[in-house]
């Protein structure tokens, strides 16, 4: 048996877990890449100020103040209104879910050089020796922990495709599902529902990185179940020439499908899993999946978090938090406006568990 069946047999004392249901791709042809280049430059907006003069500059933006404001509205700031979100907590097993770039770090020219900050690390080190903690992301896993460093984390990279984190957490909580060693000699639980896929990533990466060679600006970023190509540093007249490179490869492959997301393209697995299935997978691995006590936090600013931010949505307790300076359509029911309201949010998490332990 492999390691997906025995830890899908062991979770939920060996309750069904759906992970190879495959989905058909949506069409693509010439008008959807165009809505695609059009959605990214509503997601991505142009008015851009460069904070530094370097490799790693970081990017913001400014809102519209009238239709912000009216969006803020029904999408209060999780900061300003604090303890009335955190009202529903009370009580119960909270489980804080990051999104990583946009969010714990800040999004920039160049996705070598996202890097968290110190003070960022250590309000998610603190925030994990309290509550359950896992970053979901678009990365490449391994990537995402060297750029975090903790290891009492859970780390879902490829959109929830690549899970693993400590067998025990910081909280004693102990982890269902397939064992297995770290680099370091840990002991881990692993969940791959996409390991079949490997050798066509590796496949699809090179053809990219051959197109995107010819572009100047492209990256091509193998994040091990899905390969991005990133936009960000491509002249504008040029989008649409790559695009229809991607789109031309991701045809070629009946069982992978093209998404979209701030100036990035991906090619991913046709399988039915993405953040939100990750999100509900690591509540059931750490055995609350049939529990009415479980308040989910999710922390997201990009398209792709919309799945999680609707799996905490449906659940009759949770919070889930857009990460956005500008408006967006989104499923979350609070918004931060960058990293740093995201670091003042976790330090009074932090701050919050200790008041409300208290007898």
């Amino acid at each position: 048996m492999t390691n997906t069946a025995l830890l899908l047999s062991s979770v939920n004392g060996g309750a069904h877990y759906p992970t190879k249901k495959k989905f058909s791709p949506r069409k693509a042809d010439n008008r959807s890449i165009h809505g695609w280049l059009e959605a990214m430059k509503e997601s991505s907006p142009p008015r851009v100020r460069h904070l530094h003069m370097d490799a790693s500059a970081t990017l913001e933006t400014e809102p519209m103040d009238i239709p912000y404001k009216r969006w803020k509205a029904s999408h209060p700031s999780a900061l300003d209104n604090f303890n009335k979100v955190l009202e529903a907590a009370v009580g119960k097993n909270v489980f804080v879910f990051l999104d990583y770039d946009g969010t714990l770090s800040p999004i920039v020219e160049d996705p070598e050089r996202a890097f968290m900050s110190d003070e960022m690390r250590s309000a998610v080190k603190e925030t994990a020796a309290l509550f359950p903690t896992a970053i979901i992301t678009g990365r490449c896993r391994d990537k995402v922990y060297g750029f975090v460093q903790l290891p009492e984390l859970y780390y879902a990279g490829s959109h929830g495709m690549d899970i693993m984190g400590p067998a025990e957490d910081s909280n004693g909580v102990k982890a269902n599902g397939t064992k297995t060693l770290d680099e370091e000699g840990n002991e881990v639980v692993l969940f791959q529902p996409a390991s079949e896929f490997t050798l066509v990533m590796d496949e699809i990466f090179k053809l990219l990185e051959e197109k995107a060679s010819k572009v100047p600006g492209a990256r091509v970023e193998h994040n091990k179940y899905c390969v991005s190509v990133h936009f960000r540093c491509v002249k504008e007249e040029n989008w649409l020439h790559l695009a229809e490179q991607v789109l031309c490869i991701s045809k070629s492959y009946p069982n992978l499908y093209l998404t979209q997301g701030r100036k990035v393209l991906e090619i991913r697995p046709s399988i039915s899993w993405n953040k939100g299935k990750a999100l509900d997978f690591l509540i059931r691995t750490l055995g609350h999946g049939n529990k009415n006590d479980v308040f989910p936090i999710y922390i997201g600013d990009d398209q792709t978090d919309e799945d999680a931010f609707k799996v905490v949505a449906r659940r009759k307790h949770g919070l889930p938090i857009l990460v956005s300076n500008v408006v967006k359509d989104t499923n979350a029911s609070c918004s931060l406006r960058n990293p740093t309201q995201v670091l003042e949010f976790l330090q009074l998490l932090v701050k919050w568990r200790a008041v409300s332990a208290k007898p």
